[in-house]
């Protein structure tokens, strides 16, 4: 009965010890995921303000310099240069006024430095599906794109 009593004791002191570090753990995780999620939401609609804007090199601003981007059925643009023509011929066509509905942000890895969008998304001319917009936590704690992958349903 005593070495069950001692056991117990050391088990409580030992979970008391650990309990302010599991804690702090968790508190700075908290903090790094909300500085994860609020990067990649400001950007996200900093990509859709300037979009809507009809500002094609601010758009292509916020996607990494080597980004890709696969938008079906047009292709696979490869680099901010090539992306931000792939923008620039929309604008100039007429497209705007795009809008994100049914949005789910998802973190991807355990660093909590990147998340995946995924949405549903209209303009003026066209809608589809938005199948993974990779946001990736920057040295300045802003997010860019490192890949876009798209599909125009009409």
């Amino acid at each position: 009965m005593k070495r069950l009593s001692l056991l117990s004791l050391v088990a409580t002191l030992g979970m008391s010890l650990t309990a302010p570090a599991f804690a702090q753990d968790a508190e700075d995780a908290a903090a790094k995921e909300f500085a994860l999620s609020t990067a990649v939401a400001t950007a996200s609609r900093a990509w859709r303000d300037a979009f809507n804007a009809g500002d094609a090199a601010a758009a292509a601003a916020l996607y990494e310099a080597d980004a890709i981007m696969v938008a079906k059925p047009f292709g696979t643009f490869e680099g901010r240069e090539a992306i931000e023509a792939f923008w620039q011929n929309l604008i100039e066509n007429g497209y705007d006024d795009i809008v994100y509905a049914n949005t789910v942000t998802k973190v991807v890895d355990t660093s909590l430095s990147a998340a995946q969008v995924s949405a549903d998304w209209k303009m003026n001319n066209a809608q589809g599906i938005i199948t993974n917009e990779l946001w990736v936590l920057q040295p300045d704690g802003t997010a860019l794109l490192r890949e876009d992958h798209f599909e125009v349903a009409q």
